[in-house]
């Protein structure tokens, strides 16, 4: 069995054929499903999908590219209100939610600033501890800055979605206790230095996930990503690691239910 620990299944790109979809990630084996919320109504969609299907949970938040439109550390933002926070705890205390986040630091595009980028950040991480719930990490050309806010707030559970840093990188959040998720991209013929860090990273803080529609393996590049398609993510680990894929994925799957409490 495997966990697809990290989906959009709320995207419009899902909105003809989510059942399919959902049929087929069964057939593949993808019996859980973390369907993640980037924004309080995509949140909401989140939950109802969890709702809707004993396959699917969620993690409900608020990604980093709009911090600006939810928070105002340099003058700017705050078109939510100042009520976002009480909307995000609701969210996070729901039975079927199992962590918090999206959350993090994209330094990549830069869409919000990164003052309220760090203050966004933090007030997801105050949620988690509250909520007693793991964190969803997004983190893009920002582990220098993201690193010690996380520290801060330790101890924390949680992981680093489709994780692209350095061994280094790596190094540190595992000292964290947190999980490391690899997607698609480790099966991209330039990801040479992802593969390198993986063959490094304990199977035993390792998931797997999609990030779908987003980031489909080499073998569907150009086409929507689907949680079926999460098996190409631990078979290339195994490759990498020299494991049975059975192993691979009955470790990740493994991984994933005890970070996020499904049963």
């Amino acid at each position: 069995m495997l966990v697809d620990s990290h989906a959009h299944l709320d995207s419009d790109a899902f909105a003809g054929d989510l059942p399919a979809i959902l049929q087929r990630a069964s057939e593949a084996g993808v019996n859980r499903i973390v369907t993640i919320g980037t924004d309080l109504d995509s949140s909401r969609r989140a939950q109802a999908l969890a709702e809707a299907h004993p396959q699917i949970w969620f993690s409900p938040g608020i990604h980093p590219h709009a911090a600006d439109t939810f928070t105002g550390s340099d003058g700017r933002g705050r078109a939510e209100g100042p009520g976002w926070r009480e909307a995000l705890r609701e969210l996070a205390g729901h039975p079927r939610a199992v962590a918090v986040g999206e959350t993090g630091l994209d330094f990549v595009k830069n869409y919000s600033s990164v003052p309220n980028q760090k203050e966004l950040f933090i007030r997801h991480l105050e949620i988690a501890l509250e909520a007693d719930k793991p964190v969803t990490i997004h983190c893009r050309e920002a582990h220098g800055d993201l690193f010690p806010i996380l520290r801060a707030h330790a101890p924390l559970r949680g992981v680093i979605h489709c994780f692209s840093g350095s061994w280094a990188d790596a190094e540190r959040y595992l000292g964290l206790n947190f999980y490391l998720s690899v997607a698609g991209p480790v099966t991209y013929p330039n990801a040479k230095e992802l593969r390198e860090t993986v063959q490094r990273i304990p199977l035993d803080r390792l998931l797997v996930e999609t990030d779908c529609p987003f980031l489909p393996p080499q073998k569907f590049r150009g086409q929507r990503n689907e949680s079926s398609y999460v098996r190409y993510a631990a078979e290339e680990i195994a490759a990498i690691q020299g494991l049975p894929e059975e192993e691979v994925m009955d470790a990740t799957s493994r991984n994933a239910r005890n970070l996020f409490g499904m049963e």
